[in-house]
């Protein structure tokens, strides 16, 4: 990750963040529509792609890992420099 990124780390950046990631928009595009957040064939979003754009870079991570550990995302600390979360171990022995 790196400045590129960090210029898309807020709501309705989702293609433009991903193409950052992986130096291409059309790659950008096929892994979205991989996933399911784009339609097939286009770069128009589908209704799981509306609500992962309108989330912002740190709201996606801390939901990629709430899923992920089934914790509450109040547990987590995010890292904005790497776009990754922590537990939050101080809050685990309160």
């Amino acid at each position: 990750m790196g400045i590129q990124t960090e210029k898309y780390m807020g709501r309705n950046q989702l293609i433009n963040r991903l193409e950052a990631q992986v130096g291409d928009r059309a790659l950008a595009v096929k892994i979205l529509q991989k996933r399911g957040m784009l339609l097939p064939g286009t770069e128009t979003l589908t209704k799981k792609g509306m609500i992962r754009d309108s989330m912002t870079a740190e709201e996606r991570a801390l939901d990629r890992a709430s899923s992920l550990y089934g914790r509450s995302k109040s547990d987590f600390i995010y890292n904005s420099k790497t776009n990754n979360v922590k537990l939050n171990r101080k809050k685990l022995w309160i």
